[in-house]
């Protein structure tokens, strides 16, 4: 399996020229899947921690660029990935708006935990689904087909959601606290 270097993440986000706060964004998202990923290990040990940090740092890497052409940024983000020799990361990235399937009864996956990452940060805050939701029915809820899909995506994260705390002993309500700790504790965060 070919994974991108947090380096060369960095390359790939700077020739990408996306916008600082996306940026800021993709970063936590990146610490928060660290962190769960380092506390499913026992549950999942077939979790990659690595994969799942370069997936997370790289999910909006189109993002910048879509505002202006209106592609589905995890499509191309995906493809782009795909195209430059990191069809793991490409199949992550792919599926961190929508997943390609809700599983309660499987272990959690990669795919999972940057999906739902993604879902807990709003710009570079960790802050509840309930927030998160709010946010993008906001920004993005004014068609009714995106107000549906929208609707379908947040029950399965709510899903998602009790599937991955499931296995750890914290709530969700207790993740944002946990993050903040672990960048003040871990020189990785800073």
């Amino acid at each position: 399996m070919n994974i991108p270097s947090q380096k060369e993440c960095f390359k790939l986000i700077e020739k990408m020229d996306m916008m600082d706060h996306i940026i800021d964004h993709s970063i936590m998202v990146s610490n928060v899947a660290r962190f769960l990923c380092i506390k499913l290990k026992k549950t999942s040990p077939d979790l990659d921690t690595r994969l799942a940090i370069s997936a997370a740092l790289l999910h909006d890497i189109t993002k910048t660029r879509s505002f202006d052409t209106k592609e589905r940024h995890s499509e191309t983000g995906g493809r782009m990935l795909t195209e430059l020799g990191y069809p793991e990361i490409g199949d992550i990235i792919r599926q961190h708006v929508i997943l390609d399937s809700y599983e309660n009864d499987s272990p959690v996956t990669v795919q999972e935990i940057v999906n739902y990452s993604d879902k807990r940060v709003l710009h570079d805050k960790v802050v509840s689904l309930d927030k998160r939701l709010e946010y993008i029915k906001v920004k993005y809820g004014t068609k009714k087909s995106f107000k549906d899909r929208i609707q379908i995506m947040w029950t399965n994260t709510i899903n998602l959601e009790k599937k991955i705390f499931f296995h750890l002993n914290i709530t969700p309500n207790q993740l944002s606290g946990c993050i903040t700790e672990e960048i003040k504790k871990d020189e990785y965060f800073k």
